[in-house]
């Protein structure tokens, strides 16, 4: 048995599925979300009932102003196409078969992402946000982050340096779909404790909801770190162990998606909610 833990084929193996299914359910959830979005959000706009945005979102919409509004709408709007043609990127066969559309919807990701952050920038200094200022200070420094990854991204396609593009464009993926991690944390965290431990529900603040702010950034992209390193340099023992980890993290990621599913997103895209 441990001479076959020791096999370098058996170990990237382990990595590349645990890799593959962690992708799936993420994108699973992200488009579930995504449909979960235009359909309350879009459903209200074309309808013009945009004080119904105020129901899931505090201050999405405020009567008389005019540029925040349209800021909430783009940021809306941008952020189903984040989840929706992000995933896109990383389908091998799309790359191999149809460059030009990998290379148009990359660019249209790298400007929407970038959008999106300066909007989100914007909405909390204009508008704020749920929680604290500790909360604020989480999602602003998300905002930085994509913005940078997006650079680096970027300018390493230009160079064709893909490797390093490919490395730039997952930490970006991650740090765009933040505040989807959040919400999946953030269910999961709930459910299992079987109610608001960490923090007060009606203010909306406390250590935890601070700590996930963070964590919503860092520990996406840390395992994303461990995962390559393990890819690149680690031993087959390792690269198993970081599988685990990456199973693990799948299967709490699962669980948050379906309790989110259940209790928001589908009740929205069936008008139930």
């Amino acid at each position: 048995m441990s001479a076959r833990l020791g096999n370098p084929v058996t170990g990237i193996q382990a990595l590349k599925f645990a890799g593959r299914l962690w992708f799936v359910v993420a994108v699973t959830g992200q488009w579930i979300f995504a449909a979960a979005v235009a359909v309350f959000y879009g459903g209200a706009a074309f309808h013009g009932d945009y004080a119904r945005w105020n129901q899931k979102l505090p201050h999405g919409y405020v009567a008389g102003e005019t540029l925040g509004n349209l800021a909430v709408a783009a940021h809306l709007l941008f952020a189903v196409v984040i989840l929706v043609c992000g995933p896109l990127q990383f389908i091998q066969a799309l790359r191999r078969h149809y460059p030009r559309v990998h290379r148009w919807n990359g660019r249209a990701y790298l400007v929407t992402v970038c959008s999106t952050a300066l909007i989100g920038a914007f909405m909390i200094l204009n508008r704020g946000t749920v929680g604290d200022a500790s909360m604020q200070a989480g999602f602003f420094f998300d905002a930085l982050l994509v913005l940078g990854f997006a650079a680096m991204a970027w300018k390493c396609a230009r160079e064709r340096d893909f490797a390093a593009h490919r490395v730039w464009a997952l930490r970006l993926f991650l740090v765009a779909n933040a505040v989807w991690f959040f919400r999946v944390g953030l269910m999961f965290w709930v459910t299992v404790n079987q109610g608001p431990v960490g923090f007060d529900k009606q203010s909306f603040t406390g250590p935890f909801l601070t700590f996930l702010a963070f964590a919503q950034t860092l520990l996406p992209l840390a395992v994303l770190e461990l995962s390559l390193y393990a890819e690149r340099q680690g031993s087959s023992v390792l690269r198993i162990l970081t599988a685990a980890v990456l199973l693990a993290l799948t299967g709490m990621m699962a669980f948050g998606i379906f309790v989110a599913s259940y209790v928001s997103w589908l009740p929205r895209i069936t008008g139930a909610a």
